[in-house]
């Protein structure tokens, strides 16, 4: 495993909990951690940068001595102006790592390594991946087809391949894992680790709401929706959402160009219909929703991902000796 030294032996599952937009605040990175896994949340999941400076504190205080560490996304685009601001609030708090998204600045990597941190990437495809390399990221998030959130359209397969030719450092999956076995079969393919996000939607500390909870738990993969008409980015939504939301999820209109202004603006500005936005009342998740069926304390649900986890680990080596040549 290539892992960098900020992170080897302070886990105790090769998993990170994914950035979730209105849904990850202090409480579940804070249980993830603790669990030993390491927790995030996006730095706009607070209105404003000073609510971030007050999260990091409150996380800082939460955490025990021997907590993996945590980690905050930062949405490095022309369209969100709060880059700077939240970054220099990185630097302040020493954040272990920060995940950037929608654009990979070498200003950032330099700002994040100057006090220790690393900076892990999530990207879509392998052009993306090499415009990352480039600028000195210490991991990509490949984001493979099935993702929650903002996901790519490749197979996990191809994508890791194509990746593994050119970056020879830390390599994260995202896509449809949500059980400790497919933790497992995402490090046989050559991850060093596994990111998960929709999965901990249904969790007791996430900031989602009991409907939305019940939502995944109710979800099959066919009910996931891929769509860039919603947030300006092709993304995986839960059609019950759109249709909760007033929304035809076969007659949604398409985006003039990638606009972040969704996290604050209505979607849904239709006389006479109800105001809908993105994320709050549209809600994302990712094809793993198949092998959601409760909700747990975080805590718990990495144990149990830990117990799956060796299970089959122990699984496949028993089916391998079969076939050593």
């Amino acid at each position: 495993m290539s892992l960098p030294a900020s992170l080897a032996g302070r886990l105790k599952l090769p998993v990170i909990a994914a950035p979730m937009f209105l849904t990850s605040g202090p409480e579940l990175v804070i249980a993830c951690s603790n669990a030993g896994i390491v927790g995030t949340f996006p730095a706009l999941n607070q209105r404003t940068s000073a609510g971030v400076d007050e999260w990091l504190t409150t996380i800082r205080a939460g955490l025990k001595a021997d907590a993996a560490p945590f980690g905050v996304n930062l949405i490095v685009h022309k369209t969100n102006p709060r880059v700077a601001a939240d970054l220099a609030l990185c630097v302040k708090h020493r954040v272990p790592m920060v995940i950037t998204s929608l654009g990979a600045a070498a200003e950032v990597v330099d700002a994040v390594h100057g006090y220790g941190g690393v900076v892990f990437h999530d990207v879509t495809t392998a052009r993306h991946a090499k415009k990352a390399a480039e600028a000195g990221v210490d991991g990509l998030i490949l984001v493979a087809s099935g993702a929650g959130g903002h996901a790519g359209t490749l197979s996990p397969f191809s994508l890791m391949a194509e990746v593994r030719e050119f970056f020879d450092k830390t390599v994260l999956l995202a896509g449809c894992i949500s059980t400790g076995g497919d933790v497992a079969a995402a490090l046989m393919m050559g991850a060093d680790l596994a990111y998960m996000g929709t999965r901990f939607i249904a969790t007791t500390e996430s900031m989602a709401s009991d409907i939305n909870k019940q939502m995944l738990v109710d979800a099959g993969a066919s009910d996931i929706l891929y769509t860039p008409a919603i947030s300006s980015i092709g993304t995986n939504f839960l059609r019950q959402s759109i249709v909760a939301a007033g929304l035809d999820p076969d007659k949604l209109a398409a985006p003039a160009g990638v606009d972040l202004s969704h996290i604050t603006e209505p979607y849904n500005k239709e006389p006479g219909k109800p105001e809908s936005k993105a994320w709050r009342d549209i809600w994302s998740a990712g094809q793993g929703v198949a092998s959601i069926h409760d909700v747990l304390p975080a805590a718990m649900l990495v144990e149990r991902l830990g117990a799956e986890f060796n299970a089959r680990v122990a699984a496949f080596g028993s089916v391998a000796k079969q076939y050593a040549a």
